[in-house]
């Protein structure tokens, strides 16, 4: 068998092993974090139409053209049956599939409100510990978006149309935090100009809230002929050199292995906490609340200082 599709093979199954929380998880994790190799993670998300995917697959097909080993992680909405991703996003981007320095892969959003499952952390690690130089990750784009874009990627691109007014009304609660880049795709439609002025107006109230030298850019794209794609890979190469100049990598990968520390931690005392005997607990608890006029709060205070006991 090719040697590369061994590699490939082995890397899907080691994704497969960290999505599912396989035995085997923690240990390939753990080489991935020695590895000492970082991508540059990219984060695209946006409202659902805005054209993702197209744009996804023009700025892979650049990274891979320029000889860059790049991933993309395509989150899909669960499957309403099997819980598993719906691969819409593979099969468009099919073309992309036979290059030898490009690995798609789909993981359903599982729930998650800001499109995102929370084993995408993982398997940017694995991919990190496998070398790639590039990890594209595309939302499901639900119209929420929350942080967890943010922690994911290094840098966020948020896609919009010249009708997505509505879409910014939605998300603006979060949508200035997190968006390093914004693009206005399908920028040949109606609109676009307001659109844009739009957009600059809400930078410009951000701007004295950033703590980095970087104003976000509004870049007109259409992405259906790769327009304005060359600007999107321009404004990536200076946000990733402002970074660097600025020494905020270490920072970003602190704050990434703190949080993951804090989800360790977290899930291990909340598996050795809820022993049958607690669950058991919580039932009666439960069941007596409402005649005891109980609050959650009380019942929790109960089941802390039986630990305590304990």
């Amino acid at each position: 068998m090719d040697k590369h599709i061994r590699h490939i093979k082995q890397l899907a199954r080691d994704i497969s092993e960290v999505e599912n929380g396989g035995p085997g998880a923690e240990i390939l994790l753990d080489k991935a974090w020695k590895s000492g190799k970082f991508a540059f993670r990219i984060g695209v998300t946006g409202p659902p139409g805005a054209g993702k995917s197209t744009l996804v697959n023009w700025l892979a097909a650049s990274f891979s053209d320029n000889g860059k080993k790049t991933a993309v992680i395509s989150v899909d909405p669960s499957s309403p049956f099997t819980g598993g991703a719906i691969l819409g996003d593979r099969i468009r981007m099919n073309t992309l599939s036979g290059r030898d320095n490009v690995y798609i892969r789909s993981m359903a959003s599982r729930g998650s409100l800001g499109g995102l499952s929370m084993k995408t952390h993982d398997v940017c690690d694995i991919l990190d510990g496998y070398g790639f130089d590039i990890i594209l990750i595309e939302t499901v784009g639900v119209g929420q978006i929350e942080l967890d874009i943010a922690q994911a990627a290094d840098v966020t691109l948020t896609v919009l149309v010249p009708e997505s007014g509505d879409d910014i009304q939605a998300m603006k609660a979060g949508i200035m935090e997190i968006s390093d880049i914004f693009i206005v795709n399908k920028s040949d439609r109606h609109g676009v100009e307001a659109m844009v002025t739009h957009l600059r107006s809400l930078i410009a109230l951000r701007k004295k809230y950033s703590t980095l030298p970087w104003e976000q850019p509004v870049i007109r794209t259409i992405a259906t002929s790769g327009k304005g794609v060359d600007a999107v890979l321009t404004a990536l190469d200076k946000y990733r050199k402002m970074l660097e100049n600025q020494q905020a990598w270490h920072s970003i990968r602190g704050e990434r292995m703190k949080n993951k520390v804090f989800q360790i931690v977290n899930e291990t005392l909340s598996a050795h906490f809820w022993t049958p005997e607690k669950r058991k607990m919580l039932r009666e608890e439960l069941q007596s609340a409402s005649a005891a006029q109980q609050s959650p709060f009380r019942i929790a205070e109960k089941l802390l200082t039986s630990l305590r006991k304990a």
